[in-house]
């Protein structure tokens, strides 16, 4: 365990770091929105670039991982909506929180975590779960928030476009995408270009963990006091812990059956799902005017807790980082 919390800790920490930042106004609330440009712009497509270029295509794009972790999402999603719907939180918000209980945040903090937790090699599957979610999941979770806009009866479908068109319009699957061109290519970056792209890339993860504390301080000003433990844990739980299991479950029966999933591709995905609610969820939240706040307190729900859960299930899966 202690060579995981030596992982695990300076992650959190620099997420703490960013939220203390906000909230001192060091860093002010201004700032923000260009320093999440920044990352997600520039750092982390450089990343993912990278990672990219040195991952063979298969495993990017493995059939089998992005099945298991579709299937998983798609029923978590389902689960989520149907234990959320109440009184007091209608389809629009419920499908909101479905999103943030599928939704890891593999962007800014999985990549480098699941990285520097297991090598290299942990990137493919990552990936895999990035490109799932940015076009499926999200594109998924939206449409059914639209459901019963009133739209002439074309809300879901309107949604779903924009939604897809965001997802295209977002930097990191063309990051990927042109990475394993370049790898199936045969080609390599060489001479400024290349140290422009890793010094961009060597920014990446901890520009994006102090973003994410900024942007959860942000988040928690639009949170309600009003808004009761009931409507927002629940959903928390379940993206730490019933998303993973699930992927788990479903990923060792996949085995059972002959899917070529190795443990290791299994593990990452595992891990992967294990992770804090991804933080630009509260924006999209807010954007389709969905409850924005209780989107935000799960999200800081999830990533507080998930210091604990997500080390602990990393040593309960035997992972010994540098063993």
């Amino acid at each position: 365990m202690q060579a995981i919390l030596a992982v695990t800790v300076p992650f959190f920490a620099l997420v703490l770091a960013g939220w203390l930042a906000a909230r001192s106004g060091l860093l002010q609330a201004s700032a923000i929105p260009g320093l999440n440009a920044y990352v997600l712009y520039f750092a982390l497509p450089c990343l993912l670039l990278r990672f990219g270029m040195g991952t063979p295509v298969l495993e990017l794009l493995n059939p089998s991982l992005l099945a298991i972790y579709l299937l998983c999402a798609l029923m978590i999603v389902c689960f989520t909506i149907a234990t959320s719907l109440n009184a007091s939180i209608g389809l629009k918000d419920a499908a909101f929180g479905a999103l943030v209980a599928a939704f890891p945040n593999t962007g800014f903090m999985g990549v480098p975590l699941l990285v520097a937790l297991l090598g290299p090699t942990a990137a493919g599957p990552v990936i895999c779960s990035i490109l799932a979610d940015l076009f499926v999941t999200s594109s998924l979770c939206i449409a059914l928030s639209q459901l019963h806009e009133p739209q002439h009866g074309q809300g879901a479908r309107v949604a779903a476009l924009r939604a897809l068109r965001g997802a295209l319009a977002n930097p990191l699957p063309w990051a990927i995408a042109l990475g394993t061109v370049l790898s199936v290519a045969g080609l390599r970056l060489s001479g400024p270009i290349d140290t422009v792209v890793r010094m961009l890339a060597d920014s990446a993860s901890p520009v994006a963990l102090f973003s994410i504390g900024a942007v959860l301080w942000r988040a928690g000003l639009q949170t309600h006091h009003t808004t009761r433990l009931i409507d927002y844990l629940p959903v928390a739980l379940i993206k730490l812990f019933l998303h993973p299991l699930l992927v788990l479950v479903l990923g060792a029966a996949a085995q059972q059956l002959g899917a070529p999933v190795s443990a290791f591709q299994l593990m990452v995905l595992t891990l992967a799902a294990a992770l804090p609610s991804a933080s630009n969820a509260a924006l999209l939240a807010e954007r389709f005017g969905a409850d924005s706040g209780r989107i935000a307190r799960i999200i800081m729900s999830s990533t507080l807790m998930a210091f604990a859960s997500f080390s602990t299930l990393a040593w309960c899966l035997g992972i010994r980082p540098g063993g």
